[in-house]
C-alpha cells in the first residue's frame, strides 16, 4: 500500500493523537463515518485482530511509511538482539527524517521528509536527501547553509511543540544544528502505543 496522502484529521478520529502525522485537533471525539455519533458508539467490541490492527496502523500512519516498509523494519528488528517491540520503534525513531523533526526543524514527519528529500539537511557535513538514513550517536545534523531553508528551520524551532528535546538529541538553537547523542530509549519515543501487539500482529508472516 502507498503512502497515505488523504485527510489527516480522518485517521486522528479513527486511531487517536498521533504527533508526528499532523498537528491539528478534531473536537468530535468519535470515529469518522456517514452515519455520525450514534451508529458509531453502537458498534460491537473491537475482536483481538482489529486491536492488533489498529496499533500497527497507528505505527504506520505516525512514521508515514508503507505496509512493505513497516514490515522490512519488523524482520530487522526480530533479527536483532533485545525486545523486538522496543528495536522496532528505535529503527523508526532514529530515521533521518524522524530525527530533524524531533529537533523541531519541521513540524511533522511528512514536513521534515520533505526537507529532507529537497536537500536542506546535511549529516556529518555532507547533504543527504534520504529520509529512511538511520541517523547513529555522535552524528551531527545541520541545515543547508542557504536562506530560504535556514529561515524556515528556524521559525519552526522558535514555534516547536517540544519544550524539552529528548534526551538522546541536543540542539543549538543559533547555529540550527543538532547531535545524536545515543540511541532514543523506549521512554523517550513520543508516541502511546503497545508495541508488543504489533509484533503479535506479524508473528505469522
Amino acid at each position: 500500500m502507498s503512502r497515505y496522502r488523504g485527510p489527516r484529521l480522518r485517521i486522528i478520529r479513527k486511531l487517536g493523537i498521533l504527533p508526528g502525522l499532523t498537528t491539528k485537533i478534531t473536537n468530535r471525539n468519535f470515529p469518522p463515518g456517514q452515519h455520525g455519533p450514534s451508529k458509531a458508539s453502537k458498534k460491537n467490541a473491537t475482536s483481538d485482530y482489529g486491536i492488533r490492527l489498529q496499533e500497527k496502523q497507528k505505527l504506520r500512519f505516525n512514521y508515514g511509511i508503507s505496509e512493505k516498509q513497516l514490515f522490512l523494519y519488523v524482520k530487522e528488528a526480530r533479527r536483532l538482539r533485545g525486545p523486538t517491540g522496543t528495536i522496532l520503534l528505535q529503527l523508526l525513531e532514529m530515521r533521518l527524517e524522524n530525527i530533524v523533526y524531533r529537533l523541531g526543524f519541521a513540524p511533522t514527519i511528512p514536513a521534515a521528509r520533505q526537507f529532507v528529500t529537497h536537500g536542506h539537511i546535511c549529516v556529518n557535513g555532507k547533504k543527504l536527501n534520504i529520509p529512511s538514513f538511520q541517523c547513529k550517536p555522535n552524528d551531527i545534523i545541520s541545515i543547508r547553509p542557504n536562506n530560504q531553508s535556514t529561515e524556515v528551520a528556524k521559525k519552526y524551532v522558535e514555534v516547536s511543540t517540544f519544550t524539552n528535546l529528548p534526551n538522546h538529541i541536543e540542539l543549538d538553537k543559533e547555529k540550527l544544528v543538532g547531535k545524536v547523542k545515543a540511541i532514543v530509549s523506549r521512554e523517550e519515543v513520543n508516541l502511546n502505543i503497545n508495541d508488543l501487539l504489533i509484533i503479535e500482529f506479524y508473528s505469522r508472516k
